[in-house]
Parts: C-alpha cells; structure tokens; sequence
C-alpha cells in the first residue's frame, strides 16, 4: 500500500469519532454509575480528557515521524526487539478487542432483537463484514467512516436531547464525589472504551498536514467524549443511580423509555439499535484494520490483504471464550484496563525517549 497523503483533518475526526461511539455506549452510564455514584458524569469526562492525552501524545510521535506508523518508529526509539516486543503487544491487543468487541454486539443482539438466534451467527457475520472492508486501502476506508458518521451521531443526539424532557435534576446531585480507589478504577474502566482512539497512530501519515493531527483528535475527541458525557447525564438524570445500577444496558433502555414528542415515534430503541449497529460496524472495522495493517508493517510487506481473512478464525474463537455476558464483561473489564498500559503509559515513554535522545523522521 503506497503512502498517499490524502486524509484531511475533517476526514481524521471523523475517524475517530465513529471509532470511539461504539459497542461500550449501551453499557457506559451503569460502569460510570457503578464507580461514581451520582458523580458518573465527572468520571466520564476526566475519562474523556485521559483519553485526549493519548490521542495528543500519539499525535506528537506521528509529527515526529510523519512518514511511518507507530509499529515502525517504535523500533527507532527503543530498539529492534523491545521495538518489535511492543508492537507483538499492541497487535495482540487490538486482536483481542476485535474479538470481545464482536461478542458484546453479538451478546445484545441475542439478547435484544434475535432471540432464537445463535450467538455464533451474528459474531461472524459481523467479522465477515469488517475482513471484507479491510481488504481495501485507507482511503475507502477513511470514506466508509465518513459516510457512517452523521447517520451515528444525528439520532445518539436527538435521542439523548429528547430524553432529558423527563430528566429528574435531584438524580445529578451531588455532582462531585471523595476520589478513592473506585473513583480511578471507574476512570480507567471508562478510558478503556476510548482505546479504538488509537487508530490515529495508523492514520497520521496518510493526512495531508500531518501537522494538525491534533487538531483532528481534538475534535475527534470533543464530539465523542461530549456525546458519552451527554448519554450519561441523560441516563442518570431519568433513572437514577439505583435504578441504573439494576440495568445491564441502560443507554437502550433509555431509547425505550423515550418518544418524540406529538408521539410520531412511541419507541426510540428500534432507531438506537439501527445506529449502534452501525457504530459497532466501524469501531470494529478500524480494530481489525488496525490489527492486519499493523502485522503487514510488522513483517515489512507492501500489502495487508494477506491477512484479512487469515486472523478471521483467530478473532472468532476469542470471541467466543467467555462462557456467558457476565463472564465477558469481567474479561473485557479487566483486559481494557491492562490494555492503557500499551495504549497511554509506553507511547509516553516513547515519546520521553524520543525527546531524550532527540530522534526525528530523517529531514526532519
């Protein structure tokens, strides 16, 4: 795949937003409720700034190498082997929450909608669908998000907006709460769900100004952080935190709970559902693009294609690991929160070093 630098800024954020606003909104308000109490909407946007941090040291690294992704100019850092260690780490990564990704769309839809269905079904449907995609190259890529991105937030924010006409203010108070130990486990959790952000550690050479990157991830980043911040508020503010604690999907039972007014549409979930399909789809399709892209670069070939329907099988038997939703949720829990760690705390330590021994992309 040749480098043509033809991603805009506009394009860059729109990526990111369609990435982030994915599978983990459905069940966002009952984690940040769960940790927070009534201080849910706060843990939900210093998650949102933790997340921005990620994105601005990334962006930092691809201006500092603007020709070449993360899995490469790790080995120029840090040397070959912990170079290649790190980026075994990160594909591994991105592998697996391909696969548990595709198991929490597959648990809901069960659930929700296709009862009599078998999970199996609609997890490789959908993994199907993103090894199809993923065997084009970035620009369809980066047109496939765009297309998808005003049909995701357009009714998430109508949705969210309608709601609030049966929001109960004493729900929201108090609004801050003692930080302990549940306080930064419930933030990690939350930054776990913006972990797709990393996509832009694979986008950053193909923009046309690289150089805006972080403009593009602030955006990115505004809109999606202020949509699950939004969600979280609505949900709250409607239910209630003792009531969101007994639900296992409150973003779609507020969907359910709200109608338009004049009752042109008595039931929202059936809109919700259509969109967060649609979200799942792109989040993802970027996961598992990151992934095969990611392996192409590893082993230093022209294309990724070879490896689309190759790591298929792979994702689908992660996928189906946890033995039920409780299970899955624990695992997807626990793993997202390992998972900072290759996604935050080692591309600041790149980027420490980077600065340290003062590397830049040759020209630079």
């Amino acid at each position: 795949m040749t480098k043509t630098k033809e991603i805009t800024l506009v394009q860059t954020a729109t990526i990111l937003i369609s990435t982030v606003i994915g599978v983990g909104v459905l069940r966002l308000p009952l984690i940040a409720v769960e940790y927070g109490d009534t201080a849910a909407p706060i843990l939900t946007f210093v998650a949102t700034i933790c997340s921005f941090i990620m994105l601005i040291v990334l962006c930092k690294l691809g201006i500092r190498f603007p020709n070449q992704t993360i899995i490469e100019y790790s080995e120029e850092i840090v040397g070959k082997w912990l170079g290649k260690l790190y980026s075994i780490v990160v594909i591994v990564f991105f592998m697996i929450l391909t696969g548990l990704t595709s198991r929490e769309f597959g648990a809901v839809v069960v659930t929700a909608v296709l009862k009599e269905t078998p999970i199996e079904v609609t997890v490789i449907v959908m993994l199907v669908l993103a090894a199809i995609f993923t065997r084009d190259d970035l620009n369809t890529f980066t047109y496939i998000h765009n297309f998808y991105v005003p049909a995701i937030l357009i009714p998430a924010i109508i949705i969210v907006a309608v709601s609030l006409k049966d929001a109960n203010a004493l729900y929201l108070q108090p609004i801050v709460a003692t930080v302990d130990k549940d306080m930064i486990t419930g933030v990690l959790t939350i930054t776990a769900l913006f972990q797709g952000a990393f996509i832009m550690s694979l986008i950053i050479p193909y923009m046309q100004k690289e150089k805006k990157a972080i403009k593009a991830a602030f955006w990115g980043i505004l809109i999606s952080g202020g949509l699950y911040v939004m969600i979280v508020i609505a949900s709250l503010a409607v239910f209630g935190p003792e009531e969101l604690k007994k639900t296992m999907w409150p973003t779609l039972e507020l969907a359910r709970a709200t109608s338009l007014p004049g009752n042109l549409l008595q039931r929202l979930d059936v809109v919700f559902l259509a969109v967060w399909v649609t979200a799942v789809f792109t989040t993802i399709f970027s996961s598992y693009m990151f992934t095969v892209y990611s392996m192409s670069k590893f082993l230093k070939l022209k294309n990724h294609k070879l490896f689309t329907f190759f790591i298929l099988p792979i994702v689908f038997v992660i996928a189906m690991i946890p033995q039920d939703t409780v299970e899955m949720y624990q695992i997807i829990s626990i793993f997202g929160r390992l998972g900072l760690i290759a996604t935050i705390v080692i591309p600041i330590l790149l980027l420490f070093i980077a600065k340290i021994r003062k590397l830049k992309a040759m020209g630079e």
